[in-house]
């Protein structure tokens, strides 16, 4: 990717492409009356993840701009074990998108379980909060290419519906 900033283009390669995993227990003030896990707490740290992942891979500030095709697959429940990974699998220009999946773990056996995934995207953005270039992502297997152009069809349709309300 070229940086559009001066009269030199520079070529920005992503610090690392390694997914960032966070753990964490579910402690009662996480539940609910049933003690299974609060949808926001999940989110939050799957948001925290997939940000987290973002500045990794571009070392760059991000801040979430959109979450698409969140899917909760199974409740976690007090007690258990999370590990929520988040990986970027798509960029344009000044965005990033990362699919962030959690799971449940057993303290016994160490047993994973999913529990929901989604696509989190994010832009980058200066000290001003004006959006900034980001280093590009490319797919370098079959998984990360049907990962890629997933996040970017979910990309296309939110431009596109952005499209329809501005109209």
């Amino acid at each position: 990717m070229n940086y559009e900033g001066g009269p030199f283009a520079v070529v920005m390669e992503p610090y690392s492409t390694e997914p960032v995993t966070l753990i964490e227990e579910v402690f009662p003030q996480d539940t609910n009356a049933y003690d299974t896990l609060f949808g926001g707490r999940l989110l939050s740290l799957m948001d925290k993840a997939g940000g987290i992942a973002c500045a990794k891979f571009a070392h760059r500030e991000f801040v979430t701009i959109s979450i698409d095709t969140l899917t909760f697959i199974a409740p976690a429940r007090q007690g258990d074990l999370l590990e929520v990974t988040g990986q970027v699998v798509y960029t344009s220009s000044h965005t990033a998108c990362t699919k962030v999946t959690a799971y449940t773990m057993s303290k016994a056996t160490w047993e994973k379980k999913i529990i929901c995934e989604g696509y989190f995207f994010f832009v980058a953005i200066d000290s001003m909060m004006r959006p900034i270039p980001v280093p590009q992502f490319s797919p370098s297997n079959d998984e990360e290419q049907e990962e890629w152009e997933k996040a970017k069809r979910i990309r296309d349709n939110m431009l596109a519906q952005k499209a329809k309300r501005d109209a």
